[in-house]
């Protein structure tokens, strides 16, 4: 479980000036699963985020992550990076090495971990993201941008983390790219169950098709929580904070609006099945 009570966070604290980015945060995010942080530039998103693993530190509250206290003394900061892995966004631009092999084997290798254990974990960070074998002794500068995206995830996923934490994972990609790299999130969650995952995004399709539950912040605040149903069932809330419900939602409430027996839906594939029911019966 990841618990923050009363934590608050300013820049530039003490100066002219400081900007308070976070007020008071409460907040429970389950130990597995997909967490979706939503919420506009600015809302506090990653700031919040960069407190689970101890990039920041909290300045009044705590910040627990399955049961160790950010921040307070004793706290192996490392040790806790290692558990909470963080994929930053634009991550294909920290690859450095020579091949894309070395690459994800970097974190795994400076944990000091054995050649054999270090070899397991690219060959399945590899598997798990979709690059190919030969992929791997090619340099990360001839793949394409998705590859070379993946393959940066790849590097993170390898350190076999408790959390894993994504910064606008899809920020950037075509369409195709932005499926890959969900579909991605999807073998590993089915992989490792027991793992945490936690997306930032801008993206309300994103969060509606991908979160098991739904954060969504607003100038430092959490507005609201909850399934993908309880956040965007409340169209006026997500509009006052500067959001909007996902497109295929606001057309089922036009079309029931407009007579068609049909709920709301808040994926394009339900959208669709719930046209044709409607359809079907009318």
């Amino acid at each position: 479980m990841i618990k923050f009570e009363n934590v608050s966070y300013s820049y530039n604290r003490g100066r002219p000036d400081e900007v308070q980015a976070l007020f008071d945060i409460d907040l429970e995010i389950p130990d597995t699963g997909v967490t979706a942080l939503i919420g506009q530039t600015g809302s506090g998103k990653s700031t919040l985020i960069q407190l689970i693993n101890g990039l920041l530190i909290p300045q009044s509250g705590r910040v627990t992550v399955n049961g160790t206290e950010v921040g307070a003394k004793g706290t192996d900061i490392r040790a806790l990076r290692q558990r909470v892995g963080m994929v930053f966004q634009y991550p294909e631009q920290q690859l450095f090495a020579e091949t894309v092999r070395e690459d994800i084997a970097y974190g795994p290798k400076n944990t000091g971990l054995s050649d054999e254990e270090t070899e397991r974990r690219v060959i399945r960070a590899a598997e798990i993201v979709g690059l190919s074998a030969e992929m791997l002794d090619r340099s990360p500068f001839e793949l394409s941008g998705g590859e070379r995206r993946r393959a940066a995830i790849a590097g993170v996923l390898a350190m076999e983390p408790e959390i894993l934490i994504m910064d606008e994972p899809a920020a950037g990609l075509d369409p195709e790219g932005r499926r890959r790299i969900f579909d991605l999130l999807h073998r590993f969650t089915a992989e490792r169950p027991q793992v945490s995952v936690i997306f930032v995004s801008h993206s309300m399709e994103a969060a509606a098709e991908e979160a098991d539950h739904i954060v969504v912040m607003s100038e430092g605040r959490i507005a609201a929580g909850g399934s993908a149903d309880e956040v965007f069932s409340d169209a006026e809330k997500l509009r006052s904070v500067g959001l909007d419900i996902p497109p295929v939602t606001e057309l089922c409430m036009r079309l029931r609006g407009a007579g068609l027996d049909i709920d709301n839906s808040y994926t394009i594939n339900d959208a669709a099945e719930g046209i044709k029911r409607a359809v079907t019966d009318a």
